[in-house]
């Protein structure tokens, strides 16, 4: 790894990297985890024509599922049937991915929360509010932190 103080031959330019392209998660229970970024969660989920071609197989044989975010980027599921992280307690991150922040209009953010709550989803923290907006965290089936956040509402 360099440190800010290396100098290195070659860098990419800001603006060379376009987008992020797709999120990729490994998942222990893919009807669980279809079911909450599907219906719970709103996204759609990639079909027929729509799964890029490198991944059709594994989408039929039921071992990845993909869906899009309003934004456009791709959310691949990937099925670990004895996928187990090393701490069982979500309250303790164990891999360098801290959460999954997703943006809503600020005028839809208490219809989440409610969501949230009805669908029995326990929240890790908040609702909070912040200068910066307001967010609510909260698990998905694998114990992947989701957040749920908006810019603050100028009404």
């Amino acid at each position: 790894m360099l440190s800010s103080t290396q100098s290195v031959n070659s860098l990419l330019a800001p603006g060379n990297l376009r987008k992020v392209h797709h999120i990729a998660l490994n998942v222990q229970d893919m009807q669980a985890s279809r079911y909450f970024y599907g219906t719970i969660l709103g996204l759609h989920e990639l079909t027929g024509d729509e799964v890029p071609a490198t991944l059709v197989k594994l989408v039929a044989s039921g071992k990845v599922a993909n869906f899009i975010t309003p934004d456009g980027t791709i959310l691949d599921l990937f099925g670990e049937p004895d996928l187990t992280p090393p701490n069982p307690d979500p309250e303790k991150t164990f891999t360098r991915a801290y959460h999954l922040a997703f943006d809503i209009d600020p005028q839809l953010f208490d219809r989440a929360v409610t969501v949230i709550r009805e669908n029995k989803i326990a929240i890790a923290h908040g609702p909070v509010t912040r200068p910066t907006g307001r967010g609510v965290y909260f698990y998905d089936p694998d114990g992947f932190m989701i957040e749920i956040r908006c810019d603050p509402d100028v009404h």
